[in-house]
């Protein structure tokens, strides 16, 4: 009998080890530098059971089947299959670059640049890099160390940072979030307070200069940013962190994934919320992000994913430049800010910003046969808010300070006289209101791609967009008053306003867009070519609340035409040398303020000028097994551009000037490399030699203040000068060395130089006038530690994130003065040190 229960046992055991035995998958994911890549799906083929690779790209699978194939796959990247019989180390599985491989982020196929294929200047930074970098930056910061980048904090509050490329503003720089065009449509202008949150579920971001690779109908001038955000992760889990930083820094969110269902739905949710008290006076802030995909594979041929984010935001603001000697002078240095002040024992953000811009698409990919497929994305956006600032017939009463003028205004001493008004029966003397910009914004990207041959693709395509945006100034705080006179609304006369109450002006912008764009593709092993052509339609209405009765309120739409055309070819020497060309020509619309020349529906330039822009470049590609580096040279002739410039008088108030026609040249030379001499040390650096200046003299310029009045005609000797607002030289050199297991330390050093102040158009007036002042050259040191280790079973990263090591003192923003000259210089230093310190636990 005992020999039968033991022989029971040992049958039992052999049968349980058949059933539930378990084979175990592991290896490390990179790509084609030999770089990690977190994130990445591995995925049992004919199941739905995966992994994703860590920080580091490693995985860890275990399956009860014990053989099969596995498939293996990364945003941008061709998927790879691999075969197991048992448990097997696959060692490391390099990835190759391909745009065929992201029907995850279905729309971005035909926007996404592909290394040593597409001929065009391209940067691309993955997750890990931006988890391990960002800290508490600006999220354009992470680009700081790009070829032809130059991102600062601009004033310094929460969200206002921004990002010059190749010389062009944000304006003329396209950003895309999965594809999906986010440039304001009236101004093109690109607020990143609005996607404050969206570091933490972007997967990559990928910066193309010059031309780019976006098949948008008409590309932009400096170059696209195109941010890819975290899809349906496949694996079921998800994360908390937790992060703490300089200045009450404190961050705090998580995200749950259900993991790909066997009814082929999947849903990944995220949420995070951010506040501080800033590290300028006065510039406390409160933000929050949210972000929710829902999948479902339909079958093998439909798959639609639905994806929705935003990233509500307040925070208060530091607008007015000030002179060095000011910050040499106040109590806080360059901490100082003139734009906050005291009331009942409060802060008060006298200039603050306060939005919420949602971005909802639902994509289709429609795999049609095995050579065609369909990508369509259907978007909606709505964003409301505003910025603050002052209003009233006796502003000098917010130069009235508790104590020095580097102290906080006397909000109090306000409210005191107001209340004094008051009581006599009259209005506030000087009182807070919001600038409001609420929009509604509808879309369609439709992308068809079929294969004519082995080696020929035919691409094209519609953009379709219709905007409005509503623009109009309130009342917010009347300063203890009992109402404010406005006289601005013809069909409310000598109307006393309210909170909450309109004023000054009201009128909606309507922006219509119709593009249609077209492609062929030519690759084989050595060669890839391609030739693109685009047409769009671009229509302007506007109507106005307050300057015209009903009936006479909104104007004829206005259309204008562009087109580009464009082409280029990538030439594989071998498979470590590859060169690259591209030429393009296109004419952009006039932008809606030169249509509308002085904010009214009676000043209509029905015939404005297209934009003309003229680029090409070329480029020289290197991938060894320890570097790759791409030098690149290029040149962009912009003639009768719009550009629409606002700028700080030195009393501290703001005007606009209009400006039409005027001509640029932009030309430079971009190196950048990584070196990888041993598999424990990366080193990634590059340099970039910019020539920018402005090309043409200009008459009668008209210049605008806050409320929208004309208040003077200039004209412009600005022929010669430099192009303004972005360091001309930029170099960058970094290290990431591991230092054990899961553990690395990175140091990045970045230098600027050749930064010219902004002009004021008021000082350009007469002929022989100076060079604009350049701001001192300066750098930077940054460093971080990140520690992996396991807490049970859970992933946890530690990472602890200093900027400006050094504590340098350095100017990053100036408007020229006077004479040219830095006394006379109005500025907004950068950052000091401040460090950060993020937790991270995976389950």
């Amino acid at each position: 009998m005992r020999n039968l229960k033991n022989w029971l046992v040992v049958v039992m055991l052999i049968s349980t080890s058949i059933i539930f035995g378990q084979t175990k998958l592991t290896g490390k994911i990179v790509d084609e530098t030999n770089q990690p890549l977190p994130g990445a799906s591995v995925v049992l083929k004919g199941a739905t059971s995966g992994a994703s690779s860590d920080f580091d790209g490693n995985f860890t699978f275990e399956t009860s089947v014990s053989n099969g194939t596995v498939l293996v796959s990364f945003v941008g990247y061709e998927t790879k299959t691999l075969t197991f019989n048992g448990s097997t180390n696959f060692g490391t599985i390099a990835l190759n670059p391909s745009s065929e491989s992201l029907e995850e982020i279905v729309i971005t196929a035909t926007s996404f640049a592909v290394d040593r294929k597409t001929p065009v200047a391209v940067s691309t930074v993955k997750a890990d890099v931006i988890e391990n970098k960002l800290g508490s930056q600006e999220f354009p910061e992470i680009l700081k160390s790009t070829p032809g980048v130059y991102a600062t904090k601009s004033g310094g509050g929460f969200g206002d940072g921004r990002l010059n490329l190749r010389g062009f503003n944000s304006e003329n720089v396209a950003v895309m979030i999965n594809g999906v065009p986010v440039n304001d449509m009236e101004n093109g202008r690109v607020y990143w307070s609005n996607w404050a949150g969206l570091a933490d579920v972007t997967s990559a971001m990928q910066v193309q200069r010059g031309l780019g690779a976006s098949k948008v109908a008409v590309p932009s001038i400096g170059g696209t940013v195109n941010i890819l955000s975290k899809t349906t992760d496949i694996e079921k889990g998800g994360n908390i962190f937790t992060a703490v930083g300089n200045d009450g820094y404190q961050k705090y969110g998580a995200t749950v994934s259900t993991g790909l269902l066997d009814n082929g739905f999947a849903a990944t949710v995220s949420a995070s919320k951010t506040k501080g008290d800033g590290y300028v006076d006065g510039t406390e802030f409160e933000g929050y992000n949210y972000f929710v995909n829902i999948s479902k594979q339909l079958n093998e041929n439909h798959k639609l994913s639905l994806t929705s984010f935003g990233a509500p935001q307040r925070h208060g603001q530091r607008q007015n430049r000030s002179l060095i000697s000011k910050y040499r002078n106040a109590e806080s240095g360059n901490k100082f800010n003139p734009d906050w002040g005291i009331k009942n024992g409060s802060v008060v953000h006298v200039e603050d910003n306060f939005y919420h811009k949602s971005q909802t698409s639902l994509n289709h990919y429609w795999t049609i046969n095995d050579k065609t497929d369909l990508s369509t994305a259907l978007y909606a956006s709505w964003g409301t808010g505003g910025g603050g600032g002052t209003a009233g017939d006796n502003r000098d009463l917010f130069n009235v300070r508790l104590g020095g003028d580097d102290q906080p205004i006397d909000l109090d001493n306000i409210v005191e006289i107001n209340r004094a008004n008051a009581a006599q029966g009259l209005g506030s003397e000087a009182y807070l209101r919001a600038s409001r910009n609420d929009h509604s914004w509808f879309g369609m990207l439709s992308t068809f791609k079929t294969e004519l041959n082995d080696n020929l693709d035919f691409i094209t395509g519609l953009d379709l967009r219709t905007y409005t945006g509503k623009h109009f100034s309130e009342v917010t705080d009347l300063l203890g008053g009992a109402y404010a006179y406005d006289n601005n609304n013809v069909n409310n006369p000598n109307a006393a306003l309210k909170v909450g109450d309109k004023r000054d002006y009201w009128n909606d912008g309507e922006v219509g867009w119709q593009g249609i764009f077209t492609q062929l593709e030519y690759n084989n092993d050595q060669i890839s070519t391609f030739v693109s052509a685009a047409i769009s339609n671009t229509s302007y209405r506007r109507i106005d609340y307050f300057q015209y009765t009903p009936g006479n309120q909104k104007t004829d739409k206005y259309n204008f035409t562009g087109f580009s055309v464009k082409g280029g070819a990538n030439y594989r020497l071998n498979d470590t040398h590859n060169i690259f060309a591209n030429i393009g020509y296109f004419e952009k619309a006039a932008g809606f303020d030169s249509v509308f020349l002085q904010f009214d529906n009676d000043h209509i330039n029905a015939d404005a000028e297209n934009q003309k822009i003229f680029s090409a470049e070329l480029g020289y590609g290197l991938r060894s097994e320890k570097l790759a580096a791409n030098l690149n040279i290029y040149r962009t002739q912009w003639n009768d551009r719009t550009l629409t410039r606002g700028f700080q008088n030195q009393d501290g108030t703001f005007n606009t000037a209009n400006i039409l026609g005027v001509n640029a040249i932009h030309q430079g030379i971009e190196l950048d490399f990584t070196y990888k001499p041993s598999d424990k040390l990366t080193l990634i650096g590059m340099l970039s030699l910019g020539d920018w200046q402005w090309d043409n003299d200009l008459e009668n310029v008209q210049i605008f203040d806050e409320e929208q009045n004309l208040v003077n005609t200039v004209n412009l000797y600005i022929s010669g000068l430099k192009v303004a607002d972005a360091a001309q030289t930029t170099a960058a050199l970094g290290l990431d060395y591991e230092l054990m297991s899961k553990t690395h330390f990175t140091v990045d050093f970045n230098f600027f130089d050749d930064l010219y102040a902004a002009y004021d158009p008021n000082d350009r007036g007469t002929q022989g006038a100076p060079q604009a002042w350049k701001a001192p050259s300066y750098s930077t040191f940054d460093a971080s530690i990140r520690y992996g280790f396991k807490i049970g079973d859970l992933d946890t990263t530690l990472i602890g994130r200093m900027n400006n090591v050094f504590n340098t003192e350095y100017i990053a923003d100036a408007l020229d003065g006077s004479g040219s000259t830095d006394q006379t210089a109005l500025v907004w230093f950068g950052y000091g040190r401040t460090f950060n310190v993020s937790a991270k636990i995976r389950f």
